[in-house]
């Protein structure tokens, strides 16, 4: 099992600047893939930013060049630095974990983004 926290979110203007954390405990050892989802009511929840054991790091389209996913040498904190926020990021961003069999999430972390 996998228990993931996040914090960080809040109310921030256009153009402004916040950063996500994720605080994950249990079975580490065996999680391959991290990363950050966001959700609108009544959309599908969509991957935002995600980085592997491995180091790769892959983002959506319409948060490159402004979100930085990062994660600390021990794996227990994953980040999102969020920069130039728009708008349109408005949402509640889940942090996610994925082993072989299975996907853990946080319980979700609300960010606005007034115009």
């Amino acid at each position: 099992q996998v228990q993931l926290v996040e914090s960080g979110g809040g109310l921030v203007q256009a153009g402004g600047s916040l950063r996500l954390s994720c605080a994950a405990s249990g079975s580490l050892f065996s999680i391959n893939t991290m990363g950050w989802y966001r959700q609108i009511p009544g959309n599908q929840r969509e991957e935002v930013a995600g980085i592997t054991n491995g180091g790769r790091i892959q983002y959506a389209d319409s948060v490159k060049g402004r979100f930085t996913i990062s994660r600390d040498n021990a794996k227990t904190m994953v980040y999102l630095q969020m920069n130039s926020l728009r708008p349109e990021d408005t949402a509640v961003y889940y942090c996610n974990a994925r082993q072989l069999y299975s996907t853990y999430w946080g319980q979700g972390t609300q960010v606005t983004v007034s115009s």
